[in-house]
């Protein structure tokens, strides 16, 4: 991924937390150097020294089939855009967009079976564990969960190398920079709005 030098993030603690906020994510691997991606909740976890990264697709996928022969694996995660006007600066310039965004490489393997049964409650309990009648790994039937892991493979990447960019306004003055958060806030669309939050705590956070 192309990063200029002001909105490349190094900080791991900061990456990791954006990915476990934004664990929709998308995965790309190659079939016969042909790209193919799949978007499906993921996980990331430690195990020993190494970070992984778990998820499932549907049998029905052929993606899955690449996991053993794809060299390299990419998952893409992705935060809140926006369009910046540059009407919203003090001087003449060019209008752009806003954005955050993590990649991930590594070599992707297919999970055993005992393996995805402890991603998928780990999932469900992630999502469901808050909820008035939780739906939990252990209240399905042993039958049922049979009959679903059927339909389903597990895989998990080893981490290699991680790139992330907050394409923030960075770059601008600190005029510029409040103006653009005032006028994302007018904005009709969520992530206008979302992304002057993000950029406001950044304000917060440096003082």
């Amino acid at each position: 991924m192309y990063i200029p030098k002001y909105f490349k993030v190094t900080d791991f603690n900061e990456i990791i937390e954006f990915v476990r906020e934004n664990s929709f994510g998308t995965i790309v691997t190659t079939d016969n150097g042909k790209p193919i991606a799949t978007h499906i909740p993921l996980q990331f976890s430690k195990k020993g020294e190494d970070y992984f990264i778990t998820g499932h697709m549907a049998y029905g996928n052929p993606q899955w089939r690449t996991l053993d022969t794809c060299e390299e694996a990419l998952v893409i995660y992705q935060g809140p855009h926006a369009y910046i006007s540059s009407s919203w600066y003090g001087h003449e310039n060019v209008s752009t967009w806003n954005y955050q965004a993590v990649h991930v490489y590594g070599k992707a393997t297919r999970m055993e079976a005992d393996e995805l049964k402890q991603d998928l409650s780990i999932l469900q309990e992630k999502y469901e564990k808050h909820r008035k009648n939780a739906v939990l790994w252990e209240n399905l039937s042993p039958e049922f969960l049979e009959s679903q892991l059927k339909g389903v493979v597990g895989f998990k990447i080893k981490v290699r190398e991680i790139q992330a960019a907050y394409k923030l306004s960075q770059n601008r003055n600190e005029e510029d920079y409040l103006n653009i958060i005032n006028e994302l806030q007018k904005e009709e669309n969520k992530n206008s709005k979302r992304m002057a939050e993000i950029m406001k705590k950044r304000v917060h956070d440096k003082k």
